[in-house]
């Protein structure tokens, strides 16, 4: 029998042993040759390197019914063209059932999707892990929504956690007038290209309306480095407190631009931009896609934090887990290396 590893991102070894080998056509013909001969399985088992069950399995599957009636068959016959095309049909079956291709793929795409994994990334990371492997992200989709996979309700482990897939929708921002703010139009054209690093993305995502907290978040567009910081309140004040002492520990290159949003917590945005030494840019009302990269960003945290969570409810360290989660999670964006994996390509490429 043949052994194989297969490990998960999870730590742990799954072993698999290959099955026996199916009886091809050739085979088939000499069985049949060697038992009207009046040879018995054992001889036959010998002859063809097989075992006795392994014919007497054969015989009983594949024989061929002559002559119905009252929906039986009045005698059974093997015959090897037949029984090859009755195995053929059963095997074509048999693979159009199994659960992603096989038991490796599976394993490892089931996993993933309990780490809360999307199934998108799930298949482009596939390849780094599994050599020689490929599977496509709406064959994962499909299972999931198969009655199978809704059985193990695996449509749990997904973004919006919802059991038919829908177009997801965008959020809308708060109307406000920020004194000297800086329009997006005024942004340099090649923060949208994202060639270099050093262009961050902020805003604020609230558990329950009726409290007092917050949570920061901060994220770096090219690459999607993400700072988390649960606030105390949602004043203006705190914000820009929170900005300059997570961004003022980066290197010079790494603080180019800033963009909010237009929230009353983005108030002290000139005080932002003078203690950083960077430009503060403000988007649009009602222009969430102008921080696609944040909003994306608040979409995955959501997994974790639904709306309407307290976030009194959250320690400070369960948001430094999350942070740590998100900048080790695999991305399609960038070649499903990690954010950590890109800022630190980008640092050792910007210093050499």
């Amino acid at each position: 029998m043949q052994h194989f590893q297969v490990k998960l991102l999870l730590g742990k070894e799954v072993h698999f042993m290959s099955q026996y080998k199916h009886l091809n056509v050739e085979e088939r013909e000499k069985l049949y040759g060697l038992l009207n001969q009046q040879y018995s399985l054992k001889d036959i088992a010998k002859k063809l390197g097989r075992s006795d069950s392994t014919l007497s399995r054969e015989l009983k599957r594949n024989k061929t019914g002559h002559g119905k009636v009252s929906n039986e068959y009045l005698s059974m016959t093997y015959i090897p063209c037949k029984a090859q095309a009755k195995a053929d049909k059963r095997s074509l079956k048999q693979r159009t059932k199994a659960p992603l291709k096989n038991p490796k793929v599976f394993l490892y795409v089931r996993g993933n999707l309990r780490q809360g994994l999307s199934p998108e990334c799930i298949a482009g990371r596939l390849r780094l892990d599994l050599k020689g492997e490929t599977i496509c992200k709406e064959t994962i989709y499909s299972y999931i929504y198969s009655d199978k996979g809704k059985r193990f309700k695996l449509w749990k482990y997904l973004t919006l956690n919802r059991k038919k897939r829908k177009r997801k929708g965008g959020r809308q921002v708060q109307k406000s007038r920020i004194p000297g703010s800086i329009s997006i139009d005024l942004r340099p054209i090649i923060v949208n290209l994202r060639g270099i690093a050093g262009d961050w993305e902020s805003d604020l995502m609230i558990g329950k309306q009726i409290d007092k907290t917050a949570l920061s978040v901060t994220v770096e567009k090219l690459t999607r480095y993400t700072l988390l910081t649960k606030l105390n309140d949602r004043s203006a004040q705190t914000k820009a407190a929170e900005l300059n002492q997570r961004l003022s520990i980066l290197p010079k290159g790494l603080k180019q631009t800033l963009t909010l949003n237009n929230g009353a917590e983005n108030s002290y945005h000139q005080q932002i931009s003078q203690q950083l030494n960077l430009a503060v840019f403000f988007c649009h009302s009602y222009h969430s896609w102008e921080r696609g990269t944040n909003e994306n960003t608040i979409g995955r945290i959501r997994r974790f934090i639904p709306k309407g969570v307290s976030l009194y409810t959250i320690s400070n360290k369960q948001i430094k887990r999350l942070e740590k989660r998100l900048n080790n999670t695999p991305r399609k964006c960038l070649g499903y290396l990690t954010p950590n994996e890109k800022m630190l390509e980008y640092t050792q490429s910007s210093i050499t």
